[in-house]
Parts: C-alpha cells; structure tokens; sequence
C-alpha cells in the first residue's frame, strides 16, 4: 500500500504521523479554520487537476484574519505546499483536499489572541459526498443557522460545525438526505454544508451572502457559468421558507456536494420530482469545467503532474 503524506509542522510527513496533542487550543475550542478543495483525475489529460485551489487559499486567508490568526505562508507558497503534496501522494483518481489553519498552543482557556498558530494540509481520495443521479430529499431544519455576529459563516471555522452537524443527523435521523437552514430572520439560508438554489420561471435564486451563508466557491462558479455561458438569469435575494415549496427546480451545490439536484422539500415534491432540465445542465457543464475541458476556465485548474 502505498505511504500517504500530509504537511504537518512545516514538514512532508507520512499521514499516520501528523498527529495533534490533546491539550491543542484548537481541538479543545474548535478555534481553526479549514478549506475543502477538490482535484479531478482528468483520464483524457492523464492529469490530477487542482479546482480553483488559489480562491481556496483567498478564502481561507480571510478566514484568519477573522480568527486572529497569523498565516505564516502566502497564497502562492500555499499552493506549492498542496501541489508537492498531491505529487507526493500520486493520486490517479478524484482527491479531497483539507488546509488547516489552527490555534495549536497548548492551553486551557478560551480566548483568540496570544496562541500559536500552525498549519497543516491533508488529501484523501474521494467520490460524491452527496448522491448526484438522483433527486435528495431535504427538510427545512428545526435549527436556525448561525449569525454573522454569533459565528461568521463567511468563515470556515472549524467550531461552527457543530451547527451544521446538528442539522445534518436531524435529517439524516427522520430519514432525508439533507437538511435547509433557515437564518435568524427566518428566511432561507444553505444546506448543511452547501449553498442552495431554487428555480422559478427559468431564473435562478439564490440567497444573498448577507444571509448568513458561506461564500461559496462552487455557488460562484455556478452563477458565473449560468450567467455567462449557459444564459441563465441569476437573481441573489432572500428567499422565502413557502417558496422552496413551489419552486420548480432546487439543487444543493459545494466543493463536496458539487451540483446535486432536490427532489422533496418537507414532503412536497419539487417540480415533477425528477432532475429539472437547468440543475442537469448546470451539473453537466460544471463537470466540464472542473475536468479541464473548457478553455475559457482552463486557468482555474492547476495542473498537479508536471
């Protein structure tokens, strides 16, 4: 079998060592933030191709500077780091990647400043998070979301996910796939751990990122391919709980989820319960562009085998 590496206290070291001790910061106050980024094996290319790993790297920077936390690398040495360890690991196959930023001291007490900070980064092979040739079944979650004022979702911390694994088992334990958070004012938010769109006469919607979501990577790509490719109209406004009921189509999308199609909402069905015509053209076409096969975004997929 084959050794896995992770980046682990400014090192290349084997997976199993890269190992944390109980008293860290970040394991006892959740105080960290994280990244999930995904390659494609490219069979075409005969290539591991990297999506949009430099926005990764943005976001997770501004999640630091949230957190009080001192990155110690910039964006480019943090996508060397990651390629070298792709290299390192010689995946042929689809791969997960998870960069942590974290308050690694040592310590009883909760607090943000005067902590040490440290970095790691991991990958793993991985298929679907959530099954995409069927339409999920979802509820809207008895949890409200976080707030920008409680835990920001615009940062990825690692603590807030609590919230989202709440909602989650909820679903899971009533027998949905996912859950639908709703915000604090009771307009809908995301899913679990996605950004959600609705359809209502051909135009896509999407809650604004002032509604307690995160600023999702994917939910970019999708409303710049479907404006600018596919001439879809995008509409980013506050979403009413009712209008997931009657919309016509509905699709989660992440780095995890990618684009993946709902097809029952609290027990209602969503169009005609089938995977609407615009969630399979956006699917299909976001597959495209993560596989490398479209020259105008050729630029978000680095290249990981040189």
């Amino acid at each position: 079998m084959m050794m896995r590496y992770a980046y682990f206290e400014k090192d290349f070291v084997p997976l199993e060592d890269a190992k944390i001790n109980v008293m860290t910061h970040a394991f006892l106050y959740g105080t960290a933030c994280f990244e999930g980024i995904r390659a494609y094996w490219s069979e075409d290319e005969n290539q591991l191709l990297v999506f949009r790993m430099r926005e990764h790297y943005e976001r997770i920077m501004n999640s630091c500077r949230i957190l009080r936390i001192s990155p110690g690398y910039t964006v480019d040495e943090l996508c060397q780091i990651t390629l070298e360890l792709l290299r390192r690991n010689g995946d042929r196959q689809d791969v997960y990647i998870r960069p942590v930023f974290y308050k690694s001291t040592h310590a009883i007490g909760v607090r943000l400043s005067g902590l040490d900070d440290s970095f790691l980064v991991f990958s793993i092979p991985f298929g679907d998070y959530l099954d995409m040739n069927r339409g999920l079944r979802a509820r809207v979650s008895s949890w409200r979301h976080l707030e920008d004022n409680m835990i920001p979702m615009r940062a990825k911390i690692n603590g807030a996910y609590v919230n989202a694994a709440l909602a989650k088992d909820e679903a899971l334990q009533d027998g949905y796939d996912e859950a639908i958070f709703l915000a604090s004012d009771g307009h809908v938010s995301e899913g679990s751990a996605e950004n959600l769109f609705i359809v209502r006469d051909g135009k896509l919607i999407t809650s604004t990122v002032t509604t307690d979501i995160l600023e999702g990577i994917t939910r970019n790509t999708v409303i710049q391919i479907a404006r600018e490719d596919l001439g879809i109209p995008v509409v980013e406004r506050a979403i009413d709980r009712t209008e997931l009921y009657v919309a016509d189509e509905a699709f989660f999308v992440g780095t995890g989820a990618q684009v993946c199609p709902v097809s029952e909402i609290d027990h209602r069905q969503v169009g005609d319960g089938a995977i609407g015509p615009i969630s399979r053209r956006i699917q299909t076409y976001y597959f495209d562009v993560v596989k490398g096969k479209v020259g105008k975004y050729r630029d978000w997929c680095a290249q990981v085998y040189v």
